[in-house]
């Protein structure tokens, strides 16, 4: 999967403005653009640092403008969109890009006699970016020169010129370029690792356009601050790296950071169980898996999954859902224990986190599954080989989730005693994964016993007890799967639409039974102890198969429904909102779909030739990544977040190992 783009394609601004390529520093933050290196969104930047790991995120060095002479002929490297046009198009000098090890350009110009590489990486575990431009051949030595474009902005924003932005930029003691945007901003450093001038010319830079904002239906234009450019000579064989830090002490240098970076990557596909020079689909997904993984350090107060790039943070949901994807098949157990330690930390009246908040200051607990799903990562965790210890010293914390859950707790979540089945929700408050809010309509409430949740808290009981028998709490044990066994049958008795033999996505508070069709009933076969089997379990990967399957992963909501929506974007919040689980296609639920059909023993499907299928659709948009969403019908036009960590987590877990 790790296939380079050498075609026509990059000659074409449709194509190549709509490639995204994304590099992260394992703290949250990152360095993305286009591949055609044009900015088109408001969170694209080649320095994005995470001030608050996983948090506080800002673009500070949104882009280098680039210009080579030769001969006297100057050739423009740089892309952007203004206002009617796009101006300039170095694109079209590019005939070469990859993304491993780190995203790699190559421009050929001059009557094809001068090839010039640039490579954008990110020091691990540092708020740093490095950009390296080598010649690789040139009938003579060329003259380069770069122009740093500079903002000071939420990643979330769009920046405007105003009088407070007054960019001081001064030199340190040992000879860094030290640049102030405003009073109190944090200082950013800037240079480059050879003798270059730097030449003093600041000023604003007007009218970015940034169309995927405008496809979104937001503010899309942007001013960027440029402090002056760096100008020197290049001979054949010689590079030339910015670098940019809002670290205070001084970075490693470039021939060491790109070293590093090569031999970490070669090392997370060897505990893959790969090659270092691997390129197939597995070791693509290990790669990409890698991204949304935050370490516990003296950094990051937490280990956590940033849920997707470029808007999101860390969210519990997702967090749990993406563990055994992003950690059990990397070989990183022990990454895995951080993450469940810090969010077991976090759980308040029986609930984990919905997200923290993007300022740093606490929590949301508005979630019903995040929860649940956290047995579900405990287990696949201690299935893999996880430390029994460890997996034990849990036990009390599902014990006192399962009691809060028993006895109720927030916005409505607890179980019905008459039944046993887990009821949430209450009006105006989304606390699934279908969340779509528009003002205070909420999209898909789903508020009483949905079908998922129940699938969810009977794996919770089972998996309890089955690590209570494990740890010699026999009387507890009893009691979860005597508990379970009610929930079982419970759950036959008002989910099973005898109509279609297949499930309701939800019973509301009164009884009355969702005959929507919709993705959330796989889970009712596919989870680790299925609640459905037999027939109505066949029945129901039928229907899942007839009417929601696509070449991307499932459609939230049936054709047949009204409420369909074929189409995501392009559109305003509102109508984005409106789409996003009522038909738009979801990649992460492919993972569940497979296990089904595991589950009722199906034959007929090849899990990976379904994740090659999905990632080849996924190409048109991310690099080497998996996207959140797709359009429902064909040609299934990739949109959201354009690397998503359920997405890819699940792609991976599902992947047979090669081992």
């Amino acid at each position: 999967m790790m296939d380079s783009h050498n075609n026509d394609d990059l000659k074409d601004w449709e194509v190549v403005s709509r490639r995204e390529w994304l590099a992260t520093n394992g703290l949250g933050g990152y360095a993305s653009s286009s591949v055609a290196c044009a900015n088109t969104r408001r969170y694209h930047g080649l320095l994005v640092p995470a001030f608050s790991p996983p948090l506080g995120r800002a673009v500070l060095l949104s882009k280098l403008e680039e210009e080579v002479r030769v001969e006297d002929q100057l050739y423009l490297l740089s892309a952007n969109k203004y206002p009617s046009v796009v101006m300039p198009q170095g694109f079209r000098h590019l005939t070469y890009f990859e993304t491993y090890p780190v995203p790699t350009f190559t421009y050929v110009f001059h009557e094809d006699t001068v090839v010039l590489e640039k490579r954008v990486w990110m020091a691990y575990g540092k708020n740093t970016v490095y950009v390296r431009y080598t010649l690789i051949a040139s009938p003579e030595p060329v003259k380069l020169g770069f122009v740093p474009l500079l903002a000071y902005k939420d990643y979330h924003t769009e920046q405007h010129r105003w009088d407070g932005f007054h960019g001081d930029l001064t030199q340190d003691p040992d000879g860094r370029r030290k640049f102030v945007a405003f009073d109190d901003a944090h200082p950013m450093w800037i240079d480059v690792d050879a003798p270059f001038n730097f030449k003093p010319e600041s000023g604003w830079f007007y009218n970015f356009e940034h169309c995927r904002e405008e496809d979104r239906g937001l503010d899309h234009s942007e001013d960027l601050y440029c402090p002056g450019r760096f100008d020197g000579t290049l001979s054949v064989g010689q590079s030339v790296t910015f670098i940019a830090t809002v670290e205070t002490d001084v970075p490693e240098t470039s021939d060491i950071a790109l070293r590093n970076e090569k031999s970490r990557k070669s090392e997370l596909l060897r505990l893959g169980g790969h090659e270092p020079n691997d390129t197939g689909l597995r070791a693509t997904l290990l790669l990409a898996a890698d991204q949304f993984i935050v370490q516990k350090s003296d950094r990051a107060p937490r280990a956590t999954v940033i849920a997707g790039y470029h808007w999101f943070t860390d969210w519990g949901r997702d967090t749990m859902i993406s563990l055994p994807g992003l950690c059990l098949p990397t070989g990183r157990l022990h990454i895995a224990k951080e993450i469940l330690t810090s969010f077991a930390a976090a759980l308040h009246e029986g609930l984990l986190p919905n997200r923290f908040t993007d300022n740093g200051t606490g929590a949301e607990y508005n979630t019903v599954d995040a929860t649940l799903w956290f047995f579900n990562a405990v287990y696949h965790y201690a299935q893999a080989g996880g430390e029994d210890a460890f997996v034990n010293s849990l036990l009390p914390a599902f014990e006192a989730i399962i009691d809060c859950h028993n006895q109720g707790t927030m916005y409505g979540i607890g179980v019905d005693p008459t039944d046993g089945l887990l009821a949430a929700g209450q009006p105006g408050v989304q606390l699934t994964w279908m969340d779509a809010k528009v003002g205070d309509w909420v999209v898909t409430p789903r508020i009483g016993k949905p079908v998922e949740i129940n699938a969810l808290w009977y794996n919770a009981l089972r998996i309890t007890a089955t690590l209570a028998q494990a740890a010699g709490a026999v009387d507890r044990a009893n009691l979860h799967n005597q508990n379970a066994d009610k929930v079982q049958k419970s759950f036959h008795s008002v989910f099973v639409n005898s109509a279609t033999n297949t499930l309701f996505d939800v019973i509301s508070r009164d009884g009355t039974p969702d005959p929507a069709v919709r993705p959330n009933q796989i889970f009712a076969v596919s989870l680790p102890f299925p609640i459905v089997t037999g027939e109505l379990a066949k029945s129901i990967v039928q229907q899942v198969r007839s009417e929601l399957l696509t070449d991307c992963g499932l459609r939230t909501l049936s054709p047949k429904s009204p409420e369909y929506h074929a189409h995501y974007g392009p559109g305003d919040q509102g109508t984005r909102d409106a789409a996003y689980h009522q038909g738009t296609v979801w990649p992460w639920l492919i993972g569940a779909y497979i296990d089904a059909c595991k589950a009722i023993s199906d034959c007929s499907i090849d899990p990976e030739s379904i994740i090659r299928t999905l990632c080849s659709h996924a190409s048109s948009y991310g690099q080497q990544t998996v996207n959140e969403i797709f359009d429902a019908e064909a040609p299934y036009n990739p949109n959201g977040c354009i690397a998503q960590a359920w997405s890819v987590a699940e792609a991976l877990r599902v992947l047979p190992h090669p081992r």
